[in-house]
């Protein structure tokens, strides 16, 4: 979504670094390409204005002190950096939760805006954290809302509380009512309440919501936003915020091809933040939102923290260690644990969005090899591999010929994609190997531009001769032949 903004900030920051000393000037100019850039990405005027006001007066305040260093144009981006958290909220919010349970949890927002998936998203992920939460059908209005927040629940396995069929029948705001209690009974220690969306500015439905609230007193009211809508998202928040009150926002599709001027002004213009964020449409494409990484992975520095806490989840603790001790023993690393980090790589989701995660993900060449990726090629990997019998997976020495082709027979790939995959992988093990022993890379192997071998794996030393080690000195043979043999002959 931040495509196009981390890309122009990406530029600005470039012609900063050229400048080498710092101006009064240099800083206006800046402020004035911040200021376009931000305003193409559909930010609120009034938002980017504030947002320009504080960078240019901070940057003129410490000019002094930037002067004095040796990277200028560095304190102005940490400048940039610390005002672009503070218009996504500041600090990372957390869900409070009562004190004496059930917490209650009421979501609203415009139709369309993904409530009620993001119901099942919030369960699934309550759940997850070892929480006990109970979906609520409350969303009588929508044709099948009820039977798509069933569906989910079924899916992400969280009982559901839905008395009413919906499609315009019952009362919603006793389904609340009762739901409440019904969770008391059952010891859920959550209740997320699935309330009818509103066309626009309702005043019926907004009255709805209203009475919903007062009958259950909700610890979070949640907001639930459609990222890719732009400023009517703010201006709808806003209506939502005077008519009947949130704690906190949720911006959906993020990972839309808009703008992201929503996700820029929302939090500063009605003053809540933004809690969660959901970034695909898997149901485990949501988490917390994290106003520091954001303003990261804006400003072109990626989101390495996000991307380890994602592969953390994915790679269970027994199989890192077991991983760790194979490569410390100098055991061969197999076809099986090739596979195993596969299917964790699939569980951490798209390679595209992994990628994007990492710095410089966002400069032209690298963003260029990043579109040219296949995540399907994952898929038809996994495939070659589970085709082998776990003998052909831990030696893949026995793989002749007639093996290679039913390998390619059972996984619907040629014989070649099987080839080229077991070279691959005998290049790799050969490469871990030599890393091992402290060797470096085998001749003809080179890393990736940019990526370097931890401390101790790289290339070996040249050996030290002792001093008056005693060691004969080998004397160098000539060049000339009739010289040489003149050598050899005294020696």
């Amino acid at each position: 979504m931040f495509e196009g903004l981390s890309t122009r900030f990406s530029e600005v920051f470039g012609s900063l670094r050229k400048k080498g000393r710092i101006t009064e000037s240099d800083i206006d100019s800046t402020c004035v390409e911040l200021r376009t850039a931000l305003l193409e990405a559909d930010v609120a005027l009034s938002v980017v204005d504030s947002f320009i006001a504080r960078v240019r007066e901070k940057s003129l305040t410490a000019l002094v002190d930037i002067r004095q260093s040796t990277n200028q144009s560095q304190e102005i981006y940490g400048i940039i950096n610390q005002e672009l958290i503070a218009i996504l909220g500041g600090a990372a919010r957390r869900i409070r939760f009562s004190k004496n349970p059930p917490t209650v949890i009421m979501l609203a927002g415009l139709q369309g805006s993904g409530k009620t998936t993001l119901a099942g998203k919030l369960a699934r992920f309550l759940k997850d954290d070892g929480n006990t939460p109970l979906l609520v059908a409350a969303d009588l209005q929508r044709p099948n809302a009820v039977t798509q927040l069933s569906v989910l629940a079924d899916s992400v396995k969280v009982p559901i509380f839905a008395p009413e069929p919906g499609n315009g029948v019952g009362d919603p705001v006793r389904v609340a009512k009762d739901a409440i209690r019904f969770a008391q009974e059952k010891l859920h220690n959550i209740v997320i309440i699935d309330t009818a969306g509103r066309l626009g500015v309702d005043a019926e439905l907004m009255k709805q919501a209203s009475d919903i609230r007062d009958a259950v007193s909700p610890d979070e009211i949640l907001f639930v936003v459609d990222a890719m809508i732009g400023q009517d998202a703010v201006r709808t928040a806003q209506s939502f915020a005077d008519g009947v009150g949130f704690d906190a926002v949720v911006l959906t599709k993020l990972d839309g091809d808009a703008k992201g001027g929503a996700a820029l002004s929302i939090a500063e213009i009605t003053g809540k933040p933004i809690l969660f964020t959901s970034t695909g449409e898997k149901l485990s494409d949501f988490d917390y939102f994290y106003p520091d990484r954001m303003a990261s992975r804006i400003l072109g520095m990626g989101d390495i923290q996000t991307l380890a806490e994602q592969a953390k989840k994915a790679l269970d603790g027994d199989s890192a260690k077991r991983l760790e001790e194979k490569f410390a023993t100098g055991e061969d690393f197999t076809l099986e644990d090739f596979l195993e980090q596969l299917q964790a790589m699939k569980k951490m989701g798209s390679m595209t969005k992994l990628l994007g995660m990492l710095p410089g993900a966002n400069n032209a060449a690298m963003k260029k090899q990043i579109d040219s990726l296949d995540d399907k090629e994952l898929v038809r990997t996994q495939a070659i591999v589970q085709s082998m019998t776990p003998e052909e997976r831990r030696n893949p020495k026995v793989l002749n010929g007639s093996r290679r082709s039913r390998i390619a027979r059972g996984s619907g790939r040629t014989v070649t994609e099987v080839n080229s995959l077991v070279d691959r992988f005998s290049a790799a093990q050969k490469v871990m190997k030599q890393m091992r022993g402290g060797g470096g890379l085998p001749p003809g192997v080179s890393l990736p531009p940019g990526v370097s071998l931890p401390a101790g794996m790289g290339l070996p030393a040249a050996p030290v001769r002792a001093k008056n080690s005693g060691a004969p000195k080998k004397k160098s043979k000539s060049g000339n032949p009739a010289r040489r043999a003149a050598e050899e002959g005294r020696s």
